[in-house]
């Protein structure tokens, strides 16, 4: 492939500009465009993984977003109040080998400036309408003006337009109850540099992620996240709340013709592992290598299991920590308790949370 590769690609978050850094990298300069007229400023997803990280190290990407992160130090689990279990994240070796959390418009932000760098541009206010495609090329309507490309990538979201441009089916299912989320300020909170993990009394789930030294995250299998919490958090400000719905789901296919979807766009999936952002970067770096060694074929036959396999393991951990079984949160928490005390169980939970 070569600079006169047309790319488009729709959606400008850490998906999109992924596949953005890791095209120009190769030579190809891609068009972005993003519907919304600037850039986002909601911290959404957090947790950054080591492969993600390994993924952007290249661009410089990743070393910017070191610098600013916060590195998490170990996963503390509470039955209601109590803590049963704190297992220690960053015991194993390398810069990379590390959970870092940052909020995802900051990620974003060094994402954007990495490319630029890189010489590209993100067009924002462009929304694009709709898609039609020969052997040859692909035909695409923004802003109601005609534009023609020879690939385009979808990092739309759940709610992507190229998607359902493509008719691309979107299988899964919808959670009946409504999580809730808060980003606050708060000057004193146990384990500030942990994933606090509530197990409340029926299935219900509260987590908190530091955000910053004074700044966290706040998430609920119920309506109001911050009431959900069983210990008091002083909070100094509330900077978002909201509740929001989860949806289970993949998309059939990743690829039709010479478009593609990556991120959110292809799946979803609860909060539950973080690995929503960081499968994203995955799609979008593996597409990118794609297009430029003109391998796309195989774009799907790639990504797609991988997806599946990352949907499934959120789905045994959101349905293991929400269980109502006596029995199984009886057995759930001795296990936690082992993961702390025996070395090599703690090393197997701390390579499988970070997926390594």
């Amino acid at each position: 492939m070569t600079q006169s590769t047309r790319v488009l690609i729709v959606g400008a978050g850490p998906t999109g500009l992924t596949a953005a850094i890791e095209l120009a990298r190769r030579g190809i300069m891609p068009v972005v465009i993003e519907k919304r007229k600037t850039a986002s400023n909601l911290s959404r997803a957090v947790g950054i993984l080591p492969n993600s990280m390994d993924i952007l190290t290249p661009s410089g990407a990743a070393k910017a977003i070191r610098k600013e992160a916060v590195i998490i130090q170990s996963s503390v689990f509470h039955n209601q109040d109590k803590q049963v279990s704190s297992i220690k994240m960053n015991g194993l070796r390398g810069l990379n080998k590390r959970l870092y959390a940052l909020p995802q418009d900051r990620t974003e932000y060094h994402l954007l400036k990495v490319f630029r760098e890189l010489g590209g541009k993100v067009n924002y206010g462009a929304e694009f309408l709709s898609l039609s495609q020969s052997d040859n090329e692909v035909s695409v309507s923004i802003l109601g003006k005609a534009f023609r490309f020879d690939y385009v990538i979808g990092a739309d979201g759940v709610n992507s337009t190229v998607r359902e441009a493509l008719r691309i089916p979107y299988e899964g299912f919808d959670l009946p109850e409504t999580w809730s989320i808060a980003d606050v300020d708060a000057k004193v909170w146990r384990n500030p540099r942990s994933f606090s993990i509530f197990l409340l009394k029926d299935g219900n789930v509260a987590v908190t992620v530091p955000l910053d030294k004074e700044r966290f995250r706040v998430v609920a299998t119920s309506k109001d996240a911050l009431a959900a919490l069983p210990i008091p958090m002083i909070v100094e400000k509330i900077r978002r709340s909201g509740t929001f719905k989860v949806s289970i789901r993949q998309a059939k296919t990743y690829q039709l013709g010479r478009a593609f979807l990556a991120g959110d766009a292809a799946h979803c999936h609860s909060p539950v592992g973080g690995r929503g952002m960081n499968l994203g970067i995955a799609d979008a770096a593996e597409l990118a290598e794609c297009i430029a060694n003109g391998t796309t074929k195989n774009y799907t036959a790639i990504r797609h299991p991988l997806g599946k396999k990352a949907i499934q393991m959120s789905e045994r951990m959101r349905k293991a920590v929400t269980t109502t079984s006596f029995t199984k949160r009886f057995i759930l928490m001795r296990l936690l308790k082992l993961f702390a005390r025996v070395p090599s169980l703690r090393r197997r939970f701390v390579a499988n949370t970070l997926d390594l």
